[in-house]
């Protein structure tokens, strides 16, 4: 059986995000808060909204109160957990981030000083990974993130449509043929109305990302942006330039297609790419991994990789091999030579489908347009 999230609030639950979303409940009559969940709000200024409301049963998350009415809101039932003034994130965060927010700076300053560097900075501290404090906002951030990627794939530029996930390698450079053929996959399905997801890092994976992002660009622009990123081949030696070159192409399409990246800290020495304009980015990299392939009912394309693209196969073909036949999706693994002689994947893969559902939803093709053929077989 896929990995069954448990992402979706309870009928009971509202999620308040925003002061006017506050008010408008309270203006529409609400006489209890049970239930309701309550995040990063400032609440100054509303003591005698909240005076009036029934708490009990409501949960605070990281909100700012007036003098005397966070003892107030305890003594009459509601749960607050306090802000964490100590870590470089807001663990009670109700969106996904962007890639503009965890670069922020990264145009006159080093890749070093961006959000996204500093919260992986903290979570590799000697024995952070093992205080309780620490673990505590790594958890509460990352049921966050949950939280708002369940929201997007229900409402968002996700809701009703097939995602597809594009798996490979973070290793493919800038200019290369690989990375070519990854952003030709990811402009193909995104022009076949298909969600692009990704990793969300380097490599393919930004690849795909750019692909989908410059999906109803003209061609002659995605070619530019191709030989542009080509000028900063890689993330090493500097994060920061590779992070110039993605956000100049970013800057001259302001309004490209949306895509999804799912990153993870764990691995912070890979940057995120600043093509995936909808990142959820996680400090657990099992519960990040697991997500990624439930999201994708679209299938999976496997483009060329090694250890981890490896893993990612048979992590998907688990799921496939025990589940409903409703929950099986397709996988197709792109290039012959590198799945049947280089790392030989599909081999076993096969021998794995042999007899089972999922043996006609696996494919070995040699181009991206054929993946594409694939899915839509």
């Amino acid at each position: 059986m896929r990995f069954a999230r448990s992402l979706h609030p309870s009928p009971r639950t509202l999620e308040v995000e925003s002061l006017a979303g506050f008010d408008r409940f309270v203006a529409a009559g609400a006489r209890s808060m049970h239930g309701w969940h309550v995040q990063s709000l400032d609440l100054r200024g509303r003591r005698d909204q909240l005076a009036a409301l029934d708490v009990q049963g409501a949960i605070f998350l990281g909100c700012t109160f007036d003098d005397g009415v966070e003892l107030s809101l305890r003594s009459r039932g509601a749960l607050i957990f306090p802000r964490l003034e100590s870590v470089p994130f807001n663990p009670y965060r109700g969106q996904l981030y962007t890639p503009q927010e965890l670069y922020a700076g990264v145009a006159t300053s080093r890749y070093e000083d961006t959000l996204d560097a500093r919260i992986y900075q903290w979570s590799i501290r000697p024995g952070q990974r093992h205080r309780l404090d620490s673990t505590l906002a790594a958890a509460l951030h990352d049921h966050a993130i949950g939280d708002a990627l369940d929201e997007l794939t229900r409402t968002g530029f996700c809701a009703g449509r097939g995602m597809v996930g594009v798996m490979g390698g973070h290793a493919a450079r800038r200019g290369t043929a690989l990375f070519e053929e990854a952003a030709q996959l990811g402009r193909l399905l995104a022009r076949n109305d298909r969600v692009v997801a990704t990793g969300g890092g380097p490599g393919t994976m930004e690849a795909a990302n750019l692909g989908a992002f410059l999906s109803a660009a003209p061609e002659r622009d995605f070619r530019r942006a191709l030989a542009d990123l080509g000028a900063v081949p890689a993330f090493l030696p500097s994060v920061s330039a590779w992070a110039r070159a993605a956000a100049a192409v970013v800057e001259r399409h302001p309004d490209g297609t949306p895509s999804l990246g799912i990153p993870t800290w764990y691995y912070g020495h890979e940057p995120p790419n600043f093509f995936a304009t909808h990142v959820a980015k996680y400090f657990a990299n099992a519960i990040r991994e697991a997500i990624l392939l439930e999201l994708c009912n679209g299938g999976i394309i496997f483009l060329p990789g090694s250890g981890g693209t490896v893993q990612e196969i048979f992590q998907d073909a688990c799921e496939n091999y025990y589940g409903d036949p409703e929950t099986i999706t397709p996988m197709v693994l792109v290039g012959q030579e590198h799945w049947l002689r280089r790392f030989p994947a599909w081999p076993l893969l096969q021998s794995l489908a042999s007899g089972r559902r999922m043996e006609g939803r696996i494919y070995l093709v040699d181009t991206v347009e054929e993946a594409l053929d694939a899915l839509v077989r």
